[in-house]
């Protein structure tokens, strides 16, 4: 019976890794389409940044406790949609001017990769106060949720690369959208379900 429910718990940060996972994708794909000729180790070094504060968000929260989550909680939503619509403003502002002009965003820059990396994982500090009762398996539960957010990651990278370069001018529009989407999804999941 113990192991029944130690799988349905293993399961459940699965399937919640997977969740977690959407923003980095969204946010890799982008980084695939603003750099159509990345090299695998620039991907990865991308993908390591997003999916490392993807684990480590749920392990601060886990730190941190039930006596911080009525001040966190509050805002976490309004602190990625801020972040998320800054820099997905900024990329739409720039698919519109013109291309000798505009300065392409590069992910692999370390404040741009650390900037995504805080916008995408935010939401995930609020995850972290759900596992206090999963102190024991905290250590696998963030090496699992690591692990997904790497593996989609790198798929979103390459599928962005495969898109091709010819649609460069376009994609800082759609990459700016899809960010202040996902930043819009997390306001009204947040602000619906309170």
């Amino acid at each position: 019976m113990q192991h029944n429910s130690e799988r349905m718990e293993l399961l459940t940060v699965f399937f919640l890794a997977i969740g977690l996972s959407f923003d980095s994708f969204a946010v890799s794909v982008c980084s695939g389409l603003n750099l159509p000729h990345i090299r695998f180790f620039q991907a990865a070094k991308i993908a390591i940044f997003l999916a490392l504060f993807q684990a480590a968000m749920p392990l601060i929260g886990w730190f941190i406790g039930n006596s911080m989550k009525s001040l966190i909680e509050p805002v976490d939503h309004w602190i990625a949609f801020g972040l998320l619509s800054l820099i997905g403003g900024k990329m739409i502002i720039e698919g519109f001017t013109d291309s000798e002009t505009r300065e392409i965003k590069n992910p692999l820059n370390i404040k741009v990769i650390l900037m995504l990396s805080l916008a995408t994982s935010i939401d995930a500090l609020a995850v972290g106060f759900s596992f206090a009762t999963f102190w024991d398996k905290i250590v696998l539960a963030i090496a699992i949720i690591g692990s997904v957010t790497f593996i989609a990651s790198m798929l979103g990278i390459l599928l962005g690369k495969k898109i091709g370069p010819k649609f460069t001018h376009y994609s800082e529009i759609a990459g700016g959208l899809i960010l202040i989407f996902i930043g819009a999804k997390i306001l009204i999941d947040h602000l619906l379900h309170s």
